[in-house]
């Protein structure tokens, strides 16, 4: 009995087991390649995930067989910037918002207007530019991180010879990369630049019938030349802009109209430059002034006071090479006569013949990023008044800001001493009206010139005597008033 009851139960088990499968389903039939129903899927798949105007954009792309660009996709599903990330950046000074920004469109990471504003575009490019650093995209630069940008932006910019000009055809300030486009010439309602083989063409142009408005100059542009192939645009109030293919150049344009006048200029460029020019056409056009307020920078005076460092008791004085260019008279106070003998990017080297009890200072190691450094100079009789004496402020490098100075000093110190907590320097003080992208700003913004341009300067010019002064001696009786008089 037991045995039968083993036996009912083991067919019980397998009887499913050995039962027929279901019937499937009659798979569906794949749609024919390059049907709209074959599209459809392709569209909805690539497009999975994108938020609705993305989405429309990307689908319509897929359904004609192009690829999404990665870039697009990428900035479509990014998410929006917290409130943290908006507030640390509403907190940064006017100025060095716009500098970050100036910075990003040189690295390649930003293609928006510089503006006041820090916005969801330019913080997605500083996450771009951390994830192409191998960095956490955290949103927010370190010091290191915004040293090394603002290096690589300032390298970039020399590059191409970045010159802020005023045309005096069309009225306009703008920039020119003056190494891409050296050949000036006149064009026919402004002012044209260009290379030596045209690789590069920048045209100013300025449109004064009561006729054309904005609105049909934009519509004009579009247009002509025939050949133009328009792949952006964007009009607005009071500006335009256009970029696409021009036969087998890559073209850009901006501009904008103020009283029934349009003022703007046209680039062209050769599309084996598009790696170079992309981002030079953005600098310009955030650069752009079409109606300017003011001089370009500020006029050369006649005579120009700044700071000079002793470096050592054969007479050698380095100071802001700006403040020295094109003197006929160099004249250091209590010293006399001054010859510039060598100058590099920001430091000048000068030499004061026959002075005796020099009181060189003491160059330190290392240098002073992220610390509070003690300047001494002199300030500018011209503005500030005083008696010549040497004075002293309290500051805290920024080299999150490319090392500014802040608070800055006044005007006269650019050249002073940045002496550390025992009375070495570790760099020189460097003033200069702000110029960054954008319009114009005014006042002065201030930097510190590391230690290490001091001392390449200087290398195998300072006496050994100089090379070992003692610490003690750095201070007020270490630096001199630079007097520069010019033609």
């Amino acid at each position: 009995m037991r045995r039968a009851a083993l036996i009912l139960l083991a067919l019980l088990i397998a009887i499913p087991a050995t039962a027929p499968a279901a019937p499937k389903k009659k798979a569906a039939a794949a749609p024919p390649a390059g049907s709209k129903i074959a599209a459809n899927k392709k569209a909805a798949l690539v497009t999975k995930g994108l938020p609705g105007r993305a989405r429309k954009g990307a689908a319509q792309v897929a359904r004609k067989g192009r690829a999404v660009p990665a870039a697009r996709n990428a900035a479509s599903v990014a998410p929006k910037p917290d409130a943290a990330l908006v507030a640390a950046y509403a907190a940064m000074p006017v100025a060095a918002r716009r500098a970050l920004q100036n910075d990003l469109i040189w690295s390649g990471d930003y293609n928006g207007t510089v503006s006041d504003d820090f916005g969801e575009r330019a913080i997605a490019a500083v996450k771009s530019y951390q994830a192409r650093s191998a960095a956490e995209a955290t949103g927010i630069l370190s010091p290191e991180q915004r040293t090394a940008l603002a290096a690589t932006a300032k390298a970039k910019q020399e590059a191409s010879g970045w010159r802020v000009v005023d045309d005096p055809v069309t009225g306009a300030r703008l920039a020119i990369p003056i190494k891409h486009a050296p050949q000036s010439s006149a064009g026919k309602s402004g002012t044209r630049w260009s290379s030596a083989r045209g690789e590069v063409q920048i045209e100013t142009f300025r449109i004064a019938e009561p006729p054309m408005t904005l609105a049909a100059v934009f519509e004009q542009q579009k247009k002509e030349p025939a050949n133009r192939e328009v792949e952006y645009n964007v009009l607005r109030e009071n500006f335009f802009v256009l970029a696409g293919q021009q036969g087998l150049k890559r073209f850009y344009v901006r501009a904008h109209g103020k009283d029934g006048e349009v003022r703007g200029f046209t680039i062209l460029y050769d599309q084996a430059m598009q790696g170079i020019m992309d981002r030079v056409a953005v600098a310009m056009s955030s650069r752009f002034e079409p109606f300017p307020r003011g001089p370009a920078v500020p006029a050369r005076r006649n005579v120009e006071y700044a700071t000079g460092i002793v470096v050592d008791d054969l007479g050698h004085i380095v100071t802001d090479r700006q403040a020295t260019d094109d003197c006929q008279v160099i004249t250091l106070s209590g010293l006399g006569p001054a010859e510039r003998i060598a100058a590099a990017d920001n430091v000048a080297l000068l030499r004061v013949y026959g002075a005796r009890h020099l009181n060189p200072v003491a160059l330190a190691e290392g240098g002073a990023n992220g610390r509070e450094v003690t300047l001494v100079g002199i300030t500018d009789p011209q503005t500030q008044g005083g008696d010549g004496a040497a004075t002293t402020l309290r500051t805290r490098v920024r080299p999150e800001d490319g090392n500014r100075l802040d608070p800055p000093p006044a005007q006269g110190f650019s050249g002073a001493a940045a002496l550390d907590a025992d009375g070495r320097l570790v760099g020189m003080a460097l003033l200069r009206s702000t110029v960054i992208a954008g319009p114009t700003q005014s006042g002065a913004s201030a930097q510190l010139v590391p230690i290490e341009e001091i001392r390449t300067l200087i290398a195998d010019r300072r006496s050994p005597s100089g090379a070992a002064a003692p610490a003690q001696a750095a201070g007020k009786a270490s630096v001199v008033r630079v007097i520069c008089v010019r033609k």
